[in-house]
């Protein structure tokens, strides 16, 4: 199944055909229609005709202009910890999305693994969740996950993270991109992240940041990469990343962005031999994992393979050290500031300073 990626590029790609000239027009109507109804619902939000309620906590949203992968997994532990180091009590609020009834989505488990002394609570009423953060697990701040388009919660900070390989959802909204809403939406951040920088060129950098501040104004701005820091082998034993260096491995994901994934995996130096691509969110239901080993088996009929290399988003939900006798491993993801990180640290001592004194 393709990604959205792989489907808006696809389509981008094919010039010629009357039926996909058809499909371009069709989804540029919808597009059209889809924008202008964002764009009513965020002026009745702008204008407080519709109602928005504020947590008795200090609220830090990361979110994104684009479906897909941008990284906020990274950026949002790494706030997280950088509030833990202060002293301060925070619980991390999601919606969910992608969560098999009565359990946890990927990116929770993710977090857990990294912050195990960070609450996460996953609840689409995402007001309720972060009062009863406050009320029950004594937060002293709340960190939204993937909250930009929901503004029923006041936010006190607005993260928004672009992607350096793919900032503008191929320069449309849903369904003909992958925006979520118009680029407009950018004057609403107090802090633009540019994650994967190091995926583009120093002049691809500069565009990117000069048709941000054309829309939106100078805004605060940093660069960051996510930085790939170990091998995780499940449950819990990590190697060197290095070992990566030279090896043949095959790769597999099922998140929003996998080009840039597979990008990072050659980048530690990895022969690629083949790449398997999950819808993004898989679950990894029987069905799913028996195609993983199909897959993998027939290469390796043919094939010298060292690794099976996945994210960890992945492997939380797989839990698998082996599969047909390959190695699974998972990289590791730290995120890297490689620009001036003045304005992530004045955000986090400005939240701070809003936490009353006799909440220490």
């Amino acid at each position: 199944m393709k990604s959205a990626h792989q489907w808006i590029g696809w389509i981008d790609g094919s010039r010629r055909g009357i039926r996909v000239m058809l499909l371009r027009w069709l989804l540029a109507l919808a597009s059209l229609i889809y924008g202008v109804i964002t764009s009513i619902r965020n002026l009745l939000y702008d204008r407080q005709i519709l109602s928005i309620r504020r947590c008795t906590a200090p609220v830090i949203s990361v979110g994104n202009l684009t479906v897909g992968g941008t990284g906020k997994t990274p950026v949002v532990a790494y706030l997280a910890e950088q509030l833990r180091q202060r002293g301060i009590r925070v619980t991390i609020v999601s919606r969910g999305y992608g969560a098999v009834a009565g359990a946890v989505n990927d990116e929770a488990l993710e977090l857990e693994r990294l912050l195990p002394d960070v609450p996460h609570v996953q609840n689409p009423d995402r007001y309720a969740a972060a009062q009863m953060a406050v009320d029950e697990l004594a937060a002293q701040v709340i960190l939204l996950d993937d909250a930009f388009q929901h503004r029923k919660l006041h936010r006190d900070f607005e993260v928004v993270l672009l992607d350096a390989t793919n900032p503008f959802g191929f320069g449309h909204l849903l369904p003909r991109g992958l925006l979520r809403e118009s680029i407009r939406g950018l004057r609403r951040a107090d802090l633009i992240v540019l994650t994967r920088a190091d995926l583009v060129s120093r002049d691809e950098l500069n565009q990117i940041q000069s048709r941000a501040e054309k829309v939106a104004g100078t805004r605060s701005w940093i660069e960051t990469t996510h930085r790939p820091k170990s091998l995780l082998h499940w449950p819990d034993r990590l190697e060197p990343i290095e070992k990566l260096q030279g090896s043949r491995v095959l790769i597999f994901s099922g998140i929003g962005n996998p080009k840039a994934f597979l990008q990072t995996v050659k980048n530690q130096g990895a022969e690629v031999v083949e790449e398997l691509r999950f819808e993004d969110h898989c679950s990894y239901q029987r069905e799913d994992v028996e195609r993983l080993q199909r897959w993998a088996e027939g290469l390796l009929r043919t094939q010298t393979i060292d690794f099976l290399v996945c994210t960890t988003k992945d492997l939380v939900k797989l839990r698998l050290d082996k599969l047909n006798g390959i190695t699974v491993v998972s990289l590791q993801i730290g995120l890297e500031i490689v620009s001036d990180r003045g304005p992530i640290d004045t955000l986090v001592e400005e939240v701070i300073k809003m936490v009353p004194e006799d909440a220490w």
